[in-house]
């Protein structure tokens, strides 16, 4: 007796990775488990729904809105082969999450392309985030909003990342990040929504920053970034990856879309200086994006 559809179908919802089926038009007809616990979003929600439409949104790390330019589950349909690719979906949530793609063609007996499948995979680097909290928790170095490291913890880290680079003879930097009117969205909506803005930008951050940065809420809306064994280009590419993602996050709030963007301001350390000097820079620079009309990175090239 051969397994029956229902059989398979708990197959899918048993696996924790993403899976879901798209006709030759991209509308979705099936979700499993995995695909609502990485992304939020229930079966019932998406079946029925094309990609082009959905509230995935992949975007790739330029911000490009793949729905429209570069659907790998499109281009596999197009050119009949597997096509693979790290992005960023929408999560209900607002925040963006990053995820390995891998979208398939789908063929009948007769060879004709009927869909396709996509599975994905979340893409964050939960493995060191988690150990990192567990020391956290234990220490009290954990901000119990947005479960990021806190400004005194924060501090202990500089000191560490100051020390190896002496040791090692690596570089580092800071990019310091603050909410663009964000006393706006708490006199607008509530400290409710505003708590909610804090945990969504917190989420971006994570999404963002390599597996060996460290992100952490410095305090209010600001947030740090420290980035090891980086130089001035490279600073610069995760400063404006960090921006990018807060910029593409949103949720709703009684009918209204909340959107919010960061300024942030990127110090690569020069030897000699203290960690206050080099966080006095970022916020000098912080301070520029603000006054250049925010949502920006502001990085001063170090001379060769």
């Amino acid at each position: 007796m051969e397994p029956s559809k229902q059989f398979y179908r708990n197959m899918l919802d048993s696996l924790t990775i993403g899976i879901y089926f798209v006709d030759p038009q991209r509308r979705i007809t099936f979700w499993n488990k995995g695909a609502e616990r990485i992304t939020g979003f229930k079966s019932e929600e998406m079946r029925g729904t094309r990609c082009p439409d959905s509230m995935l949104r992949h975007i790739d790390h330029d911000g490009t809105n793949l729905c429209k330019h570069g659907c790998p589950l499109s281009t596999a349909i197009l050119k009949r082969e597997l096509q693979e690719a790290d992005v960023f979906l929408h999560h209900k949530q607002g925040h963006r999450v990053p995820i390995h793609v891998q979208a398939s063609p789908m063929f009948n007996e007769e060879g004709q392309c009927i869909g396709a499948v996509e599975v994905f995979q979340d893409n964050s680097p939960k493995m060191v985030f988690l150990d990192r909290i567990s020391e956290l928790q234990k220490e009290a170095y954990l901000d119990p909003l947005t479960g990021l490291a806190n400004r005194r913890y924060a501090e202990r880290h500089l000191q560490t990342a100051l020390a190896e680079m002496e040791r090692l003879d690596l570089s580092f930097g800071v990019i310091s990040l603050d909410i663009d009117n964000f006393k706006h969205i708490n006199d607008t909506y509530g400290h409710a929504a505003g708590d909610r803005v804090l945990k969504m930008v917190a989420e971006a951050l994570r999404a963002g920053s390599r597996s060996f940065d460290f992100i952490a809420r410095w305090g209010g809306e600001e947030f740090l970034c420290v980035a090891v064994n980086i130089n001035a280009d490279q600073l610069q590419a995760v400063a404006e990856r960090l921006r990018l993602l807060v910029e593409g996050s949103e949720f709703k709030q009684n009918g209204d879309v909340i959107r919010v963007t960061v300024s942030a301001g990127a110090a690569l350390y020069r030897p000699g200086e203290t960690i206050t000097d080099v966080l006095q820079r970022a916020d000098e620079l912080l301070y520029e994006s603000k006054a250049q009309g925010k949502n920006r990175v502001s990085l001063v090239q170090e001379m060769s």
